[in-house]
């Protein structure tokens, strides 16, 4: 059994929708430690796909409350078998899949209060849950209740400008009205809804967790302004439903102390804080250290972008959430669904299937691709709802084909300039200090992120992040002070990575050449009328003014 020389350090967990997993960080930011638990692999007896089950009708998708716990206890048994220190655990934070929901029986929080050191979590806590099998984000089975909940506000740009997004069926709220619409008798024997972070953080407590602003911010139900909840929309989903909810709290806030059951079972310490856990995409903002200004952007299957904001315009594409970091400014996630698939579909194309064809078709291009533009969805896009090849030339007039240099180009141009029409349409200015934060496959292409990501997006800067786990972030404790656990700079009242491998070791600055951010042709970001002609949602102006509280 391998011994731990004394360390302290936090805990970072993450829920999310395969694994539980967990790492250490010491005073240093260094990662000493890290264990997961694989549902489909590890816990077989759920009988879960990737950690789900997908129902026969193809659209109700759910996970085992009990797999989660169970979960856990896999994890704490295995780091107290390795001989993992947890006395010098200072405190625990972590994030959790967004949208996904628990839903306590009543008399589960007399059942968190007295649990036993002497068994397992999983086995005290088998009957507190009125729903067994809980909705996650890849649900998509409540279209009636969004339309019902967008009828009740007055449309879907009344919800955005209240709740920060449109109806969405993944959104906790309307998963929340399709189970009192269906199962009114287990909605009636719940006392308690958590979201899968606040959950997380309830069996550390052995209370039930607060909802903090920014995973609440996923559920169409906060008023992002007020940071309280929605009347009307509470309303229009299900009755009781303020008290089932609790008051939700600042994402950086230090809900208490950690049970007595961990103390006596493990072996923490009296003082381990428990901080508020929130979404994965909340964490991965803040993970990233993103500033006011600052783009982070995941170049996957789907291009992800994150987005810091101060003065949010909400729209029917993308979600503005509450600022896991700061809880008076925001954030703003945007997705792209047309990401590296059309990327390596144009590769094929165009440059003979070869990344080293298609840089050099970016090296041989000019900034602006000779007025030549393009914008590629090979397959239904989300932002906006589009599908097809939509080629233009310098004059603006559709054209069936580019030469194949020209063809790399316009596709990457235009990616990244969509990008960014869609950012300011949610509030987001470039700034002079703004850096982009580049991750996912694309992102090891110097080519396309020097000479078109930090051009296009006009940031003074592109930094490349290899190999990071983004789902967990860095954790603001506001005024709880952790001795030793401090660094200088923005970040130094952050305390704690949630389950993070990121250090400054794993950037690369890649910088534009000098002269790269003059304007570039006449259909520059900065000609709107241009774009409009050629781009299908431009238009996008301040929309809430009426729309931003109940009244």
């Amino acid at each position: 059994m391998a011994e731990h020389a004394p360390r302290r350090c936090c805990l970072g967990w993450d829920f999310s929708t395969q694994q539980v997993k967990v790492v250490a960080v010491d005073a240093e930011l260094n990662v000493f430690y890290e264990e997961s638990v694989h549902f489909d692999r590890d816990l077989p007896e759920f009988g879960t796909q990737g950690g789900v089950h997908v129902h026969k009708d193809g659209l109700t998708v759910t996970s085992p409350v009990l797999m989660w716990v169970q979960a856990l206890d896999i994890i704490l048994e295995k780091m107290k078998a390795s001989g993992f220190d947890f006395s010098q655990v200072l405190a625990l934070s972590g994030a959790g899949q967004q949208h996904g929901s628990i839903y306590w029986k009543t008399g589960a929080q007399q059942a968190l209060t007295s649990l036993s050191p002497d068994l397992p979590l999983h086995q005290q806590l088998q009957d507190c849950f009125s729903i067994s099998d809980c909705p996650v984000w890849m649900d998509s089975s409540t279209t009636a209740q969004c339309r019902q909940l967008e009828a009740a506000v007055g449309g879907a740009q009344a919800l955005s400008c209240l709740t920060g997004s449109r109806a969405y069926e993944r959104f906790t709220g309307n998963q929340i009205a399709k189970i009192y619409q269906q199962n009114p008798e287990a909605y009636s024997h719940t006392e308690r809804i958590s979201l899968v972070s606040s959950f997380a953080a309830s069996l550390f407590l052995g209370s039930y967790s607060p909802i903090d602003y920014s995973d609440g911010s996923g559920m169409n139900l906060l008023q992002i302004q007020d940071k309280v909840w929605s009347q009307t929309c509470l309303g229009a989903c299900a009755p009781h439903l303020e008290e089932k909810l609790g008051p939700p709290v600042p994402s950086c806030s230090v809900v208490g102390a950690i049970s007595s059951y961990y103390i006596q079972r493990y072996g923490f310490p009296p003082g381990c804080k428990v901080v508020a856990f929130t979404g994965d995409n909340p964490a991965s903002l803040a993970g990233m250290r993103l500033e006011e200004g600052d783009i982070a952007v995941s170049l996957g299957t789907s291009d992800t972008l994150f987005l810091w904001l101060q003065e949010p315009m909400p729209a029917l594409e993308g979600h503005i959430f509450c600022n896991p970091v700061d809880s008076q400014h925001y954030m703003a996630l945007l997705c792209f669904k047309n990401g590296s698939l059309m990327r390596e579909k144009i590769r094929d194309k165009s440059a003979s299937c070869s990344w080293s064809k298609f840089s050099k078709a970016l090296q041989s291009t000019e900034m602006g691709n000779g007025g030549n533009l393009g914008f590629y969805f090979d397959v239904m896009e989300i932002t906006p709802e589009i599908i097809g090849c939509h080629r233009f030339n310098a004059e603006s007039h559709k054209v069936a084909a580019f030469p194949g240099d020209v063809e790399v180009r316009a596709l990457i141009e235009g990616q990244f300039m969509a990008k960014r029409i869609h950012a300011e349409g949610l509030g987001y200015r470039i700034m002079s200090k703004t850096k982009i934060l580049a991750t996912g496959g694309a992102s090891h292409n110097r080519d396309i992120l020097q000479g078109t990501c930090a051009q296009r997006a006009g940031a003074c800067r592109c930094v490349w992040c290899p190999g990071v786990c983004y789902r967990h972030c860095q954790l603001s404790l506001c005024g709880f002070c952790i001795p030793s656990f401090s660094w200088s700079c923005r970040w130094k009242r952050c305390a704690l990575f949630r389950g993070c491998e990121v250090s400054s070791k794993s950037q690369t600055s890649c910088y534009p050449k000098p002269g790269s951010f003059s304007a570039p042709l006449g259909w520059s970001l900065h000609d709107r009328a241009g774009l409009s002609k050629r781009y299908p949602t431009w238009g996008l102006e301040s929309r809430c003014k009426d729309h931003r509280s109940d009244g």
